[in-house]
Formats: C-alpha cells, sequence, structure tokens
C-alpha cells in the first residue's frame, strides 16, 4: 500500500515546502537517504517519516518530488539498475570491439557478472545500491516485479552474443544456461557469503572483488562447455 505524506496528490512548493530549499539538493538527500534506508533495514521497515528524518529535510520532501514512498522505491529501482546495465553494456561493447564483432563467452559472461560485483566490493561506493537492487527482488512493489519479469531488453544483447558464440547450442540450451548463470549472481549476497565461510571454516574469502569475479566467470564458463 502506498504511503502518502499529506492528504493531497501533491504538495505545492509554496505550501508545505521549505521555500529556502534548493529543489534539486533536497531531492538528491531524499534519495540518498531513502536508498540507503531501505537497503539496509528493508522496504516495510522504512517510513517516509524516517526517510526524511535521515536526510534532514522537510516531511512533505517525498510527495513533492517524488508523489509516494512506492514512487520513490521505483524511481531508485530504475535508475540503479539502468545504471548496473549500462556498466554490463560497456563492457560488452568492449569486449565486442576487441573480438572483432565477435566476443567469446567468457567475454560475455565477465561483461555480465563483473558489474554487480563490483559494485558489493567493500572497498568501493556502491555497495549501498547493490544492496538495495537485491531486496528489490525479494521486497519490491508490483511495479518493480513487473519490471523485473518483463524488462528483457538489457539480458537481450548478452543472449543474442551467447547465441552467436556457441551456435553449436540448441537456443534453449543457450537460454537455460544464461538463466542458470543470472541465478548464480542474484545469489551472490552477503548472507551466503557467511554461510559459505561458515560451511568452509574459513578459507573461503570474498574481500577480494577481481578473485571472485574470476571464480565465478570460470564456473559460468564451464556450463557453457559442452
Amino acid at each position: 500500500m502506498t504511503e502518502q505524506v499529506s492528504v493531497g496528490a501533491a504538495v505545492h512548493p509554496d505550501s508545505d515546502a521549505d521555500p529556502s530549499e534548493d529543489p534539486a539538493l533536497t531531492k538528491n538527500l531524499v534519495f540518498a537517504a531513502a536508498e540507503r534506508l531501505f537497503a539496509v533495514h528493508g522496504f516495510q521497515k522504512v517510513s517516509v517519516r524516517h526517510i526524511t528524518a535521515e536526510a534532514g529535510v522537510n516531511l512533505a520532501s517525498v510527495n513533492y518530488h517524488f508523489g509516494s514512498k512506492d514512487a520513490l522505491l521505483l524511481e531508485i529501482f530504475r535508475r540503479r539498475t539502468a545504471e548496473l546495465n549500462r556498466m554490463r553494456a560497456r563492457m560488452l561493447h568492449e569486449a565486442s570491439d576487441a573480438h572483432a564483432g565477435k566476443p567469446p563467452v567468457r567475454a560475455i559472461l565477465e561483461a555480465l557478472i563483473a558489474p554487480p560485483v563490483l559494485w558489493l566490493d567493500p572497498k568501493g561506493d556502491r555497495m549501498i545500491s547493490v544492496q538495495f537492487i537485491i531486496r528489490s527482488r525479494s521486497e519490491g512493489t508490483e511495479e518493480m516485479r513487473e519490471a523485473l519479469r518483463s524488462d528483457v531488453s538489457h539480458l537481450r544483447r548478452f543472449a543474442d552474443a551467447l547465441l552467436a558464440a556457441r551456435p553449436d547450442l540448441a537456443p534453449e540450451d543457450v537460454y537455460w544456461r544464461l538463466h542458470f548463470v543470472l541465478g548464480m549472481i542474484h545469489n551472490n549476497r552477503f548472507a551466503e557469503f557467511d554461510r559459505l565461510n561458515t560451511l568452509s571454516e574459513g578459507i573461503t574469502h570474498e574481500s577480494d572483488a577481481q578473485a571472485l569475479i574470476k571464480r565465478m566467470v570460470n564456473f559460468a564458463e564451464a556450463g557453457f562447455g559442452g
């Protein structure tokens, strides 16, 4: 259910919003605070009041700049997934250029896998964003779930590249193997790292992003090997 911060569908800037606020700055403060709170505490536990208190802005700011809590969630989701998929597309384009338009399976898989793993790197500044995306898969609004179900444009280029790289495989097998690779990526979360570390009695480490990417690409490439 959408949480509104005022009785109206929108807030006029001359009424509830603070006229001394810079609109662009306020919107960015709300966006950043909401992303951080949602990523850490979950979508249902965070209220509009929590967000505006964290951002240090007027309570009406969420409704004025985004329309509602659900609309704010959707904007964060769209912006971050678009950024992630642009990074993937750029890496795939670079791989294609490096191989005369015919990237091998390994290069294709690295372009798909590396961006979210790099975002997870504790030494980087995108961990909150990828944590938000991970939560979106289990806690997202209906609009977010619909986007996950139906918006496959970013995956189409990878499927096409894999079909071209492995023409000997039946298309059905290529799609299934891509699906399994995506499952590995989506399961690459901190809870699973902790469980793996317990299972291995401390010999596994996820702190080295490049090493983790190499392991994941090795595994995924093997899945396309025969």
